[in-house]
């Protein structure tokens, strides 16, 4: 393994802005890992770590072929997780929406393009995602759609879903889409949270990489698990929301399957305890993802369903 310093700008306060990557083996840019990119992504920042650790162990073990380079970017935006701050923390900007840069625009233009100068030749690339909806989400592979997408690669994650999004006007400047659009290959791994560390999930989010791995030939990995896949469009998808406002108590779990009419929350007042309302499944399905926070609002989408197909 050698560490570089793929993107380096120089401050005259404070230490220098510098994004290192961890790089294993040499020849063909095969796989490029990217974890955090925002100041909150704690369990991305150590998915990454742990997937140094294995990747360390393969070296050490001979187990990854020669004729191949992976490089693992832990965190592009270290300043604003040194402050604890999601965004650029000058102008709150989103390094994740300015792909693929500008060398002489503003600084998280600069950051991106210096990135992307670094990581767009590689055939694969798995970006470590985060959801803005805070809560915890079963581990997934979304899959943008922008006409170069590979929705049977996406299976050999060994996940038990592969979640298809169409792509947005605002996706244009996301690191998957122009991934994609310089013909790499690209996933979004989602795990179970983003600011705590999950470490079970982040140890699944390293198997689903080495599996991948595996599945290419950049890796001799026999833990290898053979997982039924389901692709599912994200419309499929169920929002279940909270009809009135006040604390969150959840009875179900993330991952958990339900029957329709089983009953997955309370809410309630927050004052004297009082039940104001019940959340009950519309739908047989599995419980995809589950807000984290005490408090809800009304109105507002605190669990969403994938429903059972008929074949499950």
């Amino acid at each position: 393994m050698r560490t570089e310093i793929i993107y380096e700008s120089h401050s005259l306060y404070r230490d220098d802005f510098q994004v290192k990557a961890y790089v294993f083996g040499t020849g063909k840019k095969s796989l490029c890992v990217m974890g955090t990119m925002r100041g909150n992504e704690y369990q991305q920042l150590y998915t990454c770590s742990q997937l140094i650790q294995q990747l360390k162990k393969a070296e050490r073990e001979d187990t990854l072929p020669p004729g191949h380079e992976i490089m693992v970017i832990p965190c592009a935006n270290p300043y604003s997780m040194n402050i604890k701050k999601r965004f650029w923390p000058i102008d709150n900007t989103d390094i994740n929406r300015m792909y693929p840069g500008y060398n002489e625009g503003e600084t998280t233009q600069r950051i991106a393009a210096g990135i992307f100068e670094k990581i767009q030749e590689y055939e694969y690339g798995v970006q470590l995602a985060s959801n803005y909806m805070p809560g915890e989400f079963m581990p997934y592979i979304n899959v943008m759609t922008t006409g170069l997408e590979d929705v049977e690669l996406a299976k050999k994650f060994g996940l038990p879903y592969v979640v298809i999004r169409n792509s947005r006007p605002y996706d244009t400047t996301t690191l998957n889409y122009n991934w994609q659009i310089w013909e790499t290959k690209a996933f979004s791994l989602y795990t179970t949270s983003t600011e705590h560390i999950n470490k079970e999930s982040a140890l699944r989010g390293v198997h689903a990489i080495f599996s991948f791995m595996s599945s290419v030939g950049l890796i001799r990995y026999e833990e290898k698990e053979e997982c039924h896949t389901r692709v599912v469009d994200d419309h499929e998808i169920i929002s279940v929301r909270s009809p009135e406002a006040g604390l969150f108590e959840p009875v179900v779990s993330v991952e958990q399957k339900v029957k329709a009419g089983a009953l997955l929350a309370k809410i309630l007042n927050p004052e004297d305890g009082e039940v104001l309302a019940h959340i009950y499944a519309p739908a047989d399905g599995t419980i995809f993802f589950m807000d984290s926070g005490p408090l809800t609002y009304g109105h507002t989408a605190v669990i969403k369903i994938i429903p059972t197909q008929e074949a499950e």
